[in-house]
């Protein structure tokens, strides 16, 4: 039967999750330039649209269908259209027969299909911050639903286990690596971090990229967004408990105080590293700690949690560095929070991980050698190579058939207007003279602006 207080709070868990898309955009649209904000935030809000339809057509299946294939893939005519997982009474007639609906454990299944669904969509949404500035949106709209396809689907089915309805087991990572992944560190993380240094590669440099500046154009959205972000996370890791129990308890707990502890050593890094604490750097620590506790929030005691962050927040601080010294312009440091964070919080499992938490394994420090440690490095790097191969791949062939990059002209414009005809912010009244009817800048002062030959398609 199913049970009302943990449907109410999986419902509830769903709405945080979701929250965390226009959470994201606000984090990453006041990350970019003035001229890019609104293309930056239609990244995120249109992983809404395309992976929400797509995942009742067949992700949903593909995920968490019967498995097909040694672990690699869930049956995707399974639960085509959502089949199978409604029906039934679904409101009792007084002296009538039980309520008989789909369950997935004690809540029924299209909440499940709902809550999984929000961490479909994020996921996607992550990557296009490698991309910012110069990624037309036309073909991010393809990339996002093929990269969903190939990509996530697959990958969540062999982190996340099983169906959604009979509870088989299926995945490889989960059930015969039997590694730690209790909320997505490697399916959501790893996954998306490693697409965004695919594409960014693909993309090539922003032009003037490293230097000329080009600092985040409004911090305060940049605070809320990971506000934001950070209360729909709750709903991300205590939900993924799948009730309103004492696991949600404590994951609940670990969320908070890792991502403590990874906002004040960030904090500490930037102090000693630059002279003084920034808040971008605050919202950085703080969602590098929601991305490494996010595998581990099972695993960890509260004292480990806050190690887990921690270590987070200094290693992802020195990380978002390495995009000069190597040369990639990961525009919004997808790459070094999420990749590399996800990779920190999935291997430290392997040390702080104690059998008195719900996950019931014993990592390095807690007696339990380094068995644990290599199952999970060999779940995380598998979904990094993984992802990163094939993203590469559907980079390339979208770019092929329909181009990914602005025009040179174009991005020194901004997307807002080449790709939408819109504005961010209307400041022609600021400037002194001309308002709302001030003509656009024509071609040749846009031309002007540009280097000689640089305006080819890349």
């Amino acid at each position: 039967m199913p049970d009302t207080g943990d449907t109410a709070w999986m419902l509830a868990s769903s709405a945080l999750v979701l929250l965390m898309t226009p959470g994201l955009a606000f984090f990453y649209g006041g990350m970019v330039r003035s001229k890019s904000v609104l293309n930056m935030m239609m990244m995120s809000i249109s992983s809404l649209g395309i992976v929400g339809v797509l995942w009742v057509l067949y992700g949903y299946s593909m995920a968490f269908g019967n498995d097909v294939g040694a672990g690699l893939l869930g049956n995707p005519a399974q639960y085509a259209g959502l089949k199978g997982l409604f029906g039934g009474t679904y409101l009792e007639a007084a002296g009538g027969p039980p309520v008989e609906v789909p369950l997935v454990g004690t809540i029924p299944a299209t909440v499940f299909v709902a809550f999984q669904g929000m961490f479909a969509i994020i996921t996607v949404a992550l990557i296009s911050g490698a991309a910012a500035d110069r990624l037309r949106f036309g073909p991010w709209l393809v990339f996002a639903g093929l990269w969903a396809t190939i990509v996530y689907f697959p990958v969540a089915h062999w982190v996340f286990s099983f169906d959604g309805v009979t509870a088989e087991k299926g995945g490889w990572i989960a059930n015969t690596l039997k590694a730690v992944d209790f909320a997505g560190g490697t399916a959501v993380h790893i996954n998306a971090g490693a697409a965004g240094l695919a594409l960014c590669l693909v993309l090539g440099k922003r032009r003037g990229w490293p230097k000329e500046p080009m600092r985040p154009h409004n911090l305060t959205l940049v605070m809320l967004g990971a506000g934001l972000l950070w209360f729909g996370w709750f709903g991300f890791n205590a939900g993924s408990a799948v009730g309103s129990n004492a696991v949600a308890g404590i994951t609940f707990v670990n969320t908070l105080v890792a991502t403590s502890a990874a906002m004040l050593a960030w904090l500490l890094v930037e102090r000693f590293r630059d002279g003084k604490p920034t808040s971008l750097g605050a919202a950085s620590g703080i969602v590098a700690g929601l991305v490494a506790i996010t595998p581990s929030c099972s695993s960890v005691s509260p004292l480990g949690a806050i190690a887990v962050g921690a270590i987070a927040g200094v290693v992802c601080a020195l990380a978002v560095g390495l995009k000069y010294r190597l040369g990639f312009d990961d525009s919004l440091d997808v790459v070094g929070v999420h990749m590399i964070g996800g990779l920190a919080g999935t291997l430290l499992v392997g040390l702080f991980a104690t059998s008195s938490a719900p996950a019931g394994v014993d990592g390095l420090f807690y007696g339990g050698g380094l068995d644990q440690l290599w199952r999970q490095a060999v779940g995380g790097f598998a979904v990094m190579i993984y992802s990163f191969v094939l993203s590469l791949v559907i980079a390339f062939i979208v770019k092929a058939i329909f181009g990914l990059r602005a025009t040179a002209e174009d991005e020194v414009q901004g997307l807002d207007e080449t790709e939408h005809a819109e504005t961010g912010y209307d400041l022609a009244g600021l400037r002194g003279g001309g308002g709302l009817g001030t003509p656009r800048p024509d071609a040749a002062t846009v031309s002007a602006a540009v280097p000689a030959g640089a305006g080819k398609e890349s």
